[in-house]
Formats: C-alpha cells, structure tokens, sequence
C-alpha cells in the first residue's frame, strides 16, 4: 500500500509490550536505492526529548485507521538503544553501533557500488565527512525544487511510501505559481541529479509533459489504476512487472 510520508508524521509507536514509546518524526532515506532506512521516533517526555532511530526491520503491520506503528522490540530495548544527536550526520560507526544492539543487518553490504557524485556533491560529503552522505531526512528535503529540461516547475512537498518495502515510490511535486493548485508525482527513477548543495532536484522530463500529466489528489489512494496512466502518460516502464 503507498501512503503520504507527511500522513504518518506523528503516528503512535507502540512496543511488542504495547507500551507507547515516542511518535514518528522523520524518515532517513538512502539517496542511492530511494529507500528508508530509519523511522526517527520522536519519544517525548518518556525519553526526555532523545530521538531513536528504528529501523523499518523491527516494523509490524501498521494500524491506518488508529494511526499506530507497532515495532517488534520491547519497550526496555527502545529505553536502552544507543543515543543519536539528530543535531548530527548519522555517521556509519553510528550505524554500525545501532546493528550490534539489535542485531540488524548491514544494509550497506548489499547496496550497489556508489554512483559519481553530482556537482557540487563534494562539498556536500566534504560538510558531512563524519557521517553517511547518502542518508536524507524526508523533512529535509521537502521543499527543494524541481527542474525539468527546459525549466523550474515548483518544489518537493512530499514523498510517497511503499510502506511493504520501505520504499521510496515517488515525490510529491507542487508546481506553485506555474500551475497553481496542481500537485503531480514524479518518480525517482526520472531524477537525473540531486543537487544537494543547492536544494535542487533534476528530472528528465520537460514542462509541457507536466502540465498536461494526470494531478495527484492528496485526497485519493494512490493505486495502480493511478500509476497505470501516470507510466503510460510518460512512456515509461512500470516498476511493479
């Protein structure tokens, strides 16, 4: 099922004991795969304040209708988890820390060799030297904007998740003053380039494509009648075959 990551921002986490131990916060995603690799839970007063990074692993069926995570730890492990400075980069001995705790996998060592850095990318993994220049907080990266071939056509406003995956499935892209009122999705699979020095992200479309492409209705699922015509719109290969 695809949902709104800016819908789940504040759903309840409960533990295996049904304890609840924060709300979510954030998402970190992987800017190589388009895929989440920690849920931030935000877990209040309980904590006094710290931030845990759970790993969509320990994640159960969600609870759409009473808006509830459940994670596969109890709430003693959440309490004793390794303390993260959200201030900070995630920096991989970080990550590393967080598996032996749990006993997750590397999600690394299956990852596929590292893509050439887009321009200006050097300063980005210069800036976060400590930490891993791949992973994106969602919150973050709403609001940069979007460019297509031949021009701007409005900002990020929101991603949707494959939540069966974890998987990055498109942006939300509000077109702004260029096509007030209309919201599109795009795919990451047509970004050339993420320019994240500049909050800049390139897609390999061209303007007149979009404001002619099917609208999203924030409103309305996201379901495969839906992507069927935004894939055939474009041309472009579906995902799911």
């Amino acid at each position: 099922m695809l949902r709104s990551a800016k819908s789940l921002f504040g759903y309840r986490i409960l533990s295996l004991d049904d304890a609840e131990v924060g709300k979510v916060k954030d998402f970190y995603f992987d800017d190589l795969m388009w895929t989440v690799r920690y849920l931030v839970d935000d877990t209040g007063g309980w904590l006094h304040g710290r931030s845990v990074l759970l790993s969509p692993v320990v994640l159960g069926q969600p609870d759409w209708d009473s808006e509830v995570l459940t994670v596969l730890l109890s709430e003693e492990q959440i309490m004793e988890s390794p303390g993260v400075d959200m201030d900070k980069p995630v920096s991989r001995q970080k990550e590393e820390e967080l598996n032996i705790y749990y006993g997750w996998p590397s999600y690394w060592a299956v990852m596929p060799l590292p893509v050439p850095m887009s321009v200006g990318e050097a300063g980005v993994a210069a800036s976060r030297e400590k930490g891993d220049p791949h992973l994106r907080s969602i919150r973050e990266v709403a609001g940069y904007s979007i460019e297509v071939m031949d021009g701007d056509i409005g900002q990020v406003d929101d991603f949707i998740l494959d939540h069966e995956g974890w998987t990055i499935r498109y942006m939300v892209v509000d077109t702004g003053r260029w096509l007030p009122g209309k919201k599109i999705l795009i795919s990451p699979g047509w970004v050339d380039v993420v320019e994240w020095l500049e909050r800049k992200v390139r897609v390999d479309l061209m303007a007149n494509a979009i404001k002619d492409a099917p609208e999203f209705d924030p409103a309305a699922p996201v379901n495969r009648e839906y992507e069927t015509r935004l894939y055939d719109f474009y041309g472009r290969p579906v995902y799911w075959e």
